[in-house]
Formats: C-alpha cells, sequence, structure tokens
C-alpha cells in the first residue's frame, strides 16, 4: 500500500497535475462559486446571527442523522419553505450537493434500467450511476442527436441526468430539446441545479423554475454553497419521491444531520436574497462586460480559447498543465486570484482557467483580469 500511495504521488507529480491546498484569500476574487457575493456579505452575517437560538437543546451540533436525532420542526418548516421557493409538493435537505445527487442516482434507478447522463456531468452524478445497479452510459455533452441514439437503445425505465449549467464550460443545458426527446422515449429527467440556484429565477429559485418547467423533471438537486453562499442542498420532487429517498437513499438515511446553525443560515440567505434580488443583474451586466471586454481585446489571440458562455463560469482554454500552471501564479502574482483546472479533471488538451465572474467584482478588476490575461 505504501508502494501504492508513493507511486501514484510520484505519477501526478511527473504529469504536473498535483493538487495541492492553497491559502489566496487575500487577492481579488475570480475563482470561488460565491456568484452572488452572499457568503462574504456582513449584512447577511448579521441577520445569520439574529436568529433565535433560546428554544434549541442541541444548538452546536444535530446529534445524529435525521432518522435518529437530529430532526427538528427547524428542518421541516426550512423543507416546507424551500418547496415553496422551487415550485414543487415537497423537499428534503441534504449535507451538500454531492451526497444528494448521489443519494438520487444510486438509489433509483434499479437493474435493468438504463442511465444516461451527459458527459460532462459532476463526478457525484457519475459516481451516483456507477452505485446503481443500472447500467449507466454517457451521451456526448448536449449532443441532442448522441442523446437520442442512446434513448433508442435503451432497455428497462430510462433516467437521462443533466446539469442546467455546467461547471468547467459554464455553458447551459438545451433543456427544452431534452425534454421533448425524453417524452419521445418516454424517459425520467433528472436535473442538477447546482450553479444556477441563486443566480437565476424569482428568489434564486434556478433556470428550471424561471422557464416554468418544473413538472418535467423526476428531481431536481439545488445546491447552497455557491450562489447562496452558505451551506447544503435540497432535493424537490414529488411527496412519494421525498418518502422514497428517506427510506432508500443511503447518503441521507446514515449521515449526520446539518447542525441548526447550518438550517437558519439557508433560510437567511433566501430571505436575503429576495430583498436583494438585483445582484442577479449586477451579476449579469458583470458578466456581459467581462465578455466584451475580452472580445474586443482578445478574441483574436490565438495562444488561448475561450468558449462561449453567458455564465458567471468563463473557462480560457490553454492546453498543458505546466503552462496553464505557470500562468495562473503569474495572474495571482498581480493580485488576481484565478486557479487552473488541470486534466484529467479535465481532457487532456482542454486545460484551462476557471474564471469566475461575481456581483461584487469591479470593473477596475475585471479590466485588470483582461489585461493580465492579455500579458
Amino acid at each position: 500500500m505504501t508502494k501504492h500511495i508513493l507511486n501514484k504521488l510520484k505519477e501526478r507529480r511527473t504529469s504536473e497535475n498535483l493538487r495541492k491546498l492553497s491559502l489566496n484569500n487575500e487577492l481579488i476574487d475570480f475563482a470561488s462559486n460565491d456568484y452572488l457575493g452572499l457568503a462574504r456579505s456582513e449584512e447577511l452575517y448579521e441577520k445569520i446571527s439574529s436568529y433565535d437560538y433560546s428554544d434549541i437543546v442541541n444548538k452546536n451540533g444535530s446529534t445524529g442523522s435525521r432518522l435518529l436525532a437530529g430532526n427538528s420542526k427547524e428542518y421541516t418548516n426550512l423543507e416546507d419553505k424551500l418547496a415553496g421557493i422551487f415550485n414543487s409538493e415537497a423537499a428534503l435537505l441534504f449535507n451538500s450537493g454531492y451526497c444528494a445527487n448521489l443519494s438520487i442516482v444510486s438509489s433509483i434507478p434499479q437493474k435493468g434500467d438504463t442511465i444516461l447522463y451527459d458527459s460532462l456531468s459532476h463526478i457525484c452524478l457519475k459516481e451516483g450511476a456507477w452505485l446503481s445497479k443500472a447500467e449507466s452510459i454517457s451521451f456526448q455533452h448536449n449532443n441532442l442527436e448522441d442523446l437520442q441514439l442512446k434513448l433508442q437503445r435503451a432497455k428497462g425505465e430510462v433516467f437521462v441526468i443533466i446539469e442546467s449549467i455546467y461547471s468547467m464550460d459554464g455553458d447551459k443545458s438545451p433543456l427544452s430539446e431534452i425534454i421533448e426527446l425524453t417524452k419521445k422515449y418516454g424517459a425520467q429527467l433528472i436535473i442538477d441545479e447546482a450553479h444556477s440556484t441563486g443566480i437565476m429565477g424569482t428568489s434564486g429559485a434556478g433556470m428550471v423554475c424561471e422557464m416554468n418547467i418544473e413538472r418535467e423533471f423526476l428531481a431536481r438537486t439545488y445546491t447552497f454553497g455557491k450562489g447562496m453562499g452558505v451551506h447544503g442542498a435540497c432535493i424537490c420532487g414529488s411527496k412519494e419521491l421525498i418518502e422514497y429517498l428517506i427510506n432508500f437513499g443511503r447518503p441521507f438515511i446514515y449521515t449526520t444531520a446539518l447542525p441548526i446553525h447550518s438550517i437558519f443560515s439557508i433560510d437567511a440567505a433566501f430571505n436575503y436574497l429576495a430583498e436583494n434580488i438585483e445582484l442577479q443583474v449586477q451579476l449579469q451586466n458583470n458578466i456581459d462586460y467581462f465578455n466584451e471586454t475580452y472580445n474586443d481585446q482578445l478574441k483574436e489571440n490565438t495562444e488561448m480559447h475561450k468558449p462561449y458562455s453567458d455564465t458567471a463560469i468563463q473557462p480560457i482554454v490553454i492546453p498543458g498543465n505546466k503552462r496553464i500552471k505557470q500562468i495562473a501564479e503569474r495572474i495571482q502574482e498581480s493580485g488576481l486570484d484565478v486557479r487552473p483546472i488541470l486534466s484529467p479533471t479535465v481532457k487532456a488538451g482542454t486545460e484551462r482557467l476557471r474564471v469566475s465572474i461575481h456581483a461584487h467584482n469591479t470593473k477596475a478588476e475585471i479590466d485588470k483580469l483582461i489585461n493580465e490575461l492579455g500579458k
């Protein structure tokens, strides 16, 4: 085992993709998923701190799983509130989007069924598929022809798994067309709204609610550690779906419940966003400004490629692990926090800077980033 560990680490060092933890908190943020700036909001912090803990017995920890000792009226009240926000019959809280996606994808499809997942789906969706007893097959990213071909060949009950916004390219799923295909072949749709939660829709309800197509999905996952600036996640769907997950979703059953502070934080974050919904407009204005400035100054630069994205995630593709790491380090030295994404996280040859635009970024900061990219 020791030899195996050392050899695997040596392989990572040789290929220039050894991961390390870093502290860049003093830099201007172009890296985090805190798209609306709620994680850094002093006002939201004060609102969370103002909640009344006087009647809460377990003030520091939840003491067990929801089914054991971790449940409370605060949990159920928040789930009712989230079901209302996401226009759903019911909602079930999870400790993270990873746990939520792992739970639903691993527990619902059965032996003889087929899971079709977008090739750029987050690893938690893929791992959920691999843990299930169903056959799991990927289809080419956002490729409707390939999806249709796989639907024609699929056996048993079929589940199509997608994301509303993809985390590495920042592009959106063609939801209307995918819904049409799944209806044609009688497949069920499951969607991860991680990167649209907060930044789209009334009260931050995401892309599906903004399009008024909630009823087209078997299940929808919403995470709160990105646009909402706090922690946790929920799955929305029918009451029967939620009851099923409580009984058969292992990541839910066997995980210690979120502490009461997290429950209050989620509640406060949605209240705060509802009162400051203009943050969505501010974010989109910054995204548009970044794209316009990039196109004006760097579009003809053959050293890098920027795929089209009108979301907060802006990839700058510059092949090679070593090269992209060096470029990221140079930009960080200028005071801007931009992180490299290395292979095998992305396909070899598509290594990139994953630039995140935020509502709190200024035009001057964006100008500086564009200037450093030009250098």
